[in-house]
């Protein structure tokens, strides 16, 4: 019997590798993204949040199975923040509800490499208070500084929303009701949204000194959802809370063998 999946930022890049993964395993699976998908939604509003989550749970009957997570931004605008954490943890927390009629339900969410890198500790604090207003103010007072204060933004979502799953993953409304919640962090993966930063030699130059991947180098989107597809599956009963660096070893070499000093 296939699992209702619901994918989000499903028209492109992972999103629409897992839906085709999905798809070719015998999954009913229905999209939603800004447009182009089953469920055309505004993720980076609270109005287009709740109505695309409506949307999910109508099209599912009333039970979703599996949620994974793929709408982002990549841009150093205050946007960002709304798509990438309130976009994903408000959906999410819609959604629930569905999810606990599932006899397996399961929740993953694409993060990124970058929850490791510099952040802005004031913004990931203002989305973990779950007060957008703040955190998007904080944001454009970044974007306003410079340049370099707005890249902080990209990896403050990912870092909060990864700091989001650990908070909710052993409550009883998500592990209480046996879902387990977990993340992806990818490395570089060859999508439309990072097509300029790998477009030269000297870009991709620029981006591996950032990144490394020792392992295979850059990825696929569809390599991504291969792992997206496990941590959603039956198979998965106790992984839970985790981001789970998909990276060629990128971790390890930034951050070395012993993270638990």
């Amino acid at each position: 019997m296939s699992r209702k999946y619901i994918v989000t930022g499903a028209a492109s890049g992972i999103g629409a590798a897992t839906v085709a993964l999905l798809k070719e395993r015998g999954e009913t699976v229905f999209g939603v993204d800004i447009h182009g998908t089953d469920i055309n939604a505004d993720l980076s509003t609270k109005e287009g949040r709740l109505d695309g989550a409506a949307k999910s749970i109508e099209l599912c009957g009333g039970r979703i199975d599996a949620v994974i997570a793929c709408a982002g931004l990549a841009h150093p605008i205050a946007k960002t923040v709304s798509v990438n954490f309130f976009g994903v943890s408000e959906y999410l927390t819609e959604i629930l509800p569905a999810l606990t009629k599932s006899l397996a339900p399961r929740v993953v969410i694409t993060s990124s490499m970058a929850s490791l890198m510099p952040n802005s500790p004031e913004l990931v604090d203002a989305m973990l208070a779950l007060d957008e207003a703040k955190a998007v103010a904080i944001a454009q007072s970044l974007v306003d500084k410079s340049d370099r204060a707005a890249g902080l933004i990209y990896g403050s979502t990912k870092r909060a929303i990864c700091r989001w799953i650990r908070q909710q993953a052993i409550k009883p409304e998500w592990a209480g009701a046996g879902i387990a919640l977990n993340a992806v962090g990818p490395g570089i993966v060859e999508t439309p949204m990072v097509a300029d930063m790998i477009a030269t030699e000297e870009s991709r130059t620029a981006i591996d000194a950032m990144v490394p991947m020792p392992l295979n180098h850059y990825l696929k989107p569809r390599q991504v959802a291969y792992l997206l597809v496990w941590l959603t599956s039956e198979e998965n009963t106790h992984t839970t809370g985790q981001t789970i660096y998909i990276d060629g070893g990128a971790d390890v070499a930034i951050r070395g063998d012993d993270i638990w000093r």
